[in-house]
C-alpha cells in the first residue's frame, strides 16, 4: 500500500470494497501461480511415466531380476524377456529371416564363381592359340629369345587359368555343401514350433483344468498368512474370521 492510498484511507477517502477488489486480484493471482506449479508437477510425472517402462512398474524389482540354474524359486515375473512362447517366436521368425539372407548371400557368391569360371574358359582358347603361334615363331626363328620367352608366358598363363578354373569349381561345391548345413535350420524352426504348439496346448489345458464356476470378485477373501506361520506378524485376527462368518451369512 502506497502512502497516497494511506491518506486517502485517513481521509476516508477509500473503502473496505477497493481493498476487498485488492485482496480478491491478489488471490486470483495466488491460484494461477498454484494452478501452473501443479501443471508443472503432472507434466514432470507424464515424463516420469515415459521415461520408465511399463513392465518395471507392473512388476516390482522386475529389472533387478536375475536367473540362477542353482535356485528353483522363485520363477521370473512375466514380463516380455521371460515369456517363452514370445520368445521362442522371436527366435524362429529372426531365424528364419536370417537364413533367407545367409541364402541369398551364398547364392550370390556362387554366381560370381560361375562367371569367373565363364570367363576364363572363354580366355583359355586365346592363350591356346598363342601358344600355337609362338611354337610354330619358336621353331622357325629359334635364335630369337622374345618368342621363346612369349612362347614360356603363354604356357603359365595357361596354368594359372586353369587353376583359377579348379579354384572357382572347389568353391561352388564348397557353397552347395553349405547351403546343404543350412538345410538343418529349417529343421531345428519346426522343431522350436512343435514345442511351441505343445506349450500352447498344455497352457490351455491347464487354464481350463483350474478354471472356476465363480467369479473372482464373488469370492469370500482368504488369509495371506495364519497362526503358526514363521517369519510374519500379518496373522488374520479373532476380528477378520468374524467379519468372513458374517459377510458368508448375509451371501446366504
Amino acid at each position: 500500500m502506497t502512502q497516497e492510498e494511506l491518506d486517502a484511507l485517513m481521509a476516508g477517502g477509500l473503502d473496505d470494497q477497493d481493498f476487498g477488489d485488492e485482496n480478491t486480484k491478489t488471490e486470483k493471482k495466488d491460484e494461477e501461480i498454484e494452478k501452473e506449479v501443479v501443471c508443472e508437477k503432472a507434466e514432470d510425472k507424464e515424463v516420469e511415466k515415459e521415461i520408465v517402462p511399463e513392465e518395471t512398474e507392473k512388476y516390482e524389482g522386475a529389472s533387478e531380476y536375475k536367473a540362477d540354474p542353482n535356485v528353483a524359486w522363485p520363477p521370473p515375473p512375466p514380463t516380455e524377456d521371460h515369456k517363452m512362447v514370445s520368445q521362442l517366436d522371436d527366435v524362429t521368425r529372426d531365424s528364419e529371416v536370417k537364413a533367407g539372407e545367409i541364402f541369398d548371400k551364398l547364392e550370390t557368391v556362387n554366381n560370381v564363381l560361375m562367371d569367373a569360371e565363364s570367363d576364363i574358359s572363354k580366355i583359355i582358347p586365346v592363350i591356346e592359340s598363342n601358344i600355337a603361334l609362338f611354337e610354330k615363331l619358336t621353331a622357325k626363328f629359334p635364335k630369337i629369345e622374345q618368342f621363346s620367352k612369349a612362347l614360356e608366358e603363354n604356357k603359365e598363363a595357361k596354368e594359372k587359368l586353369s587353376a583359377l578354373t579348379n579354384n572357382a569349381q572347389m568353391g561352388e561345391d564348397e557353397i552347395m555343401m553349405a547351403m546343404d548345413i543350412m538345410q538343418y535350420q529349417d529343421i531345428h524352426r519346426q522343431k522350436i514350433e512343435r514345442v511351441i504348439n505343445v506349450m500352447r496346448a498344455l497352457s490351455k489345458y491347464i487354464s481350463l483344468l483350474f478354471e472356476g464356476s465363480i467369479d473372482d470378485k464373488s469370492r469370500v477373501s482368504s488369509a495371506v498368512h495364519i497362526e503358526g506361520d514363521e517369519g510374519t506378524d500379518d496373522l488374520v485376527t479373532s476380528e477378520d474370521i468374524e467379519a468372513i462368518i458374517e459377510s458368508l451369512g448375509k451371501k446366504k
